[in-house]
């Protein structure tokens, strides 16, 4: 099965990605993105899932049964790097999203159990950090991360510059009852700027039984279901990824492909 989730033409509810635990033969995350019409309206169910609605660009108001958040976002391209808004959504709710502009909306989900209520992530609840040197910088949005309250879901975007890479060195979290990983499926949604523009990401394990290398273009997903993930990206093309990870503990830990660990040290950038 391909780990590559291509892009598609919006359906009648704007949905232009849809993958689920079923579909990506895995046990935890589902990822849907929308590209919604100005004055558009799109239900949701949570079910027996957690969501987390990002607005990747544009504006909505976001209602479920006990909370309204009208008309959030800021942003009108997720290349502005400002943090996003977004909403958590708990367990056994329902959600009504209006589109106050043209939006662009991903939605996150992963096993709910009904432990939070719903609240408004707002730029200000957004970890930013800068990460990496040389050419392997990126910029960091900690949407959901492992200190902030929920089940199983971790969000996170990133930005990577033309010419660099990102989710690099090589890194994975793919081990059960391990004291140095967690176990965490984890989706790729990548967009571009400017918009025809492409990377490569690659997807393998120590011993190759995997080993597959995409060539993502904009509003692809791709799935890591296990081993290394690392992204680069191509001259003259920005990238930005969000990220989804859930597993059986809500925790990231994660270890380095030990052939390249040494670009985290001192000896990385190499003197010219």
């Amino acid at each position: 099965m391909s780990l590559l989730a291509k892009v598609r033409q919006p359906d009648a509810q704007g949905r232009i990605q849809h993958v689920t635990p079923e579909s990506a033969g895995w046990r935890y995350v589902g990822f849907d993105a929308y590209q919604l019409k100005k004055g558009q309206t799109l239900t949701l169910a949570s079910g027996n899932k957690e969501l987390c609605l990002v607005l990747v660009a544009g504006l909505a108001s976001v209602k479920t049964r006990y909370a309204e958040f009208p008309v959030i976002g800021k942003r009108m391209s997720p290349f502005e790097r400002t943090p996003p808004y977004s909403v958590y959504v708990p367990y056994d709710d329902q959600v009504e999203v209006y589109a106050d502009s043209d939006l662009e909306l991903a939605v996150c989900n992963a096993p709910g159990h009904g432990n939070w209520p719903a609240r408004l992530i707002a730029p200000q609840d957004v970890g930013v950090e800068q990460r990496g040197k040389g050419r392997n910088q990126r910029l960091v949005h900690n949407i959901l991360p492992d200190d902030k309250p929920a089940d199983s879901l971790l969000v996170v975007e990133v930005y990577t510059n033309e010419g660099d890479t990102s989710s690099y060195p090589s890194h994975k979290h793919d081990q059960e009852n391990s004291e140095t990983e967690t176990y965490l499926e984890e989706t790729y949604y990548h967009r571009f700027n400017p918009g025809q523009g492409f990377a490569m990401q690659r997807v393998y394990t120590d011993d190759r039984s995997l080993d597959e290398c995409m060539a993502v273009y904009n509003g692809d997903v791709v799935m890591v279901p296990r081993g290394y993930h690392p992204v680069a990206t191509i001259a003259g093309y920005d990238n930005y990824y969000l990220n989804v990870m859930a597993g059986p503990v809500r925790l990231w830990k994660f270890s380095w492909e030990k052939d390249h660990a040494w670009v985290n040290s001192a000896d990385y950038p190499r003197e010219k």
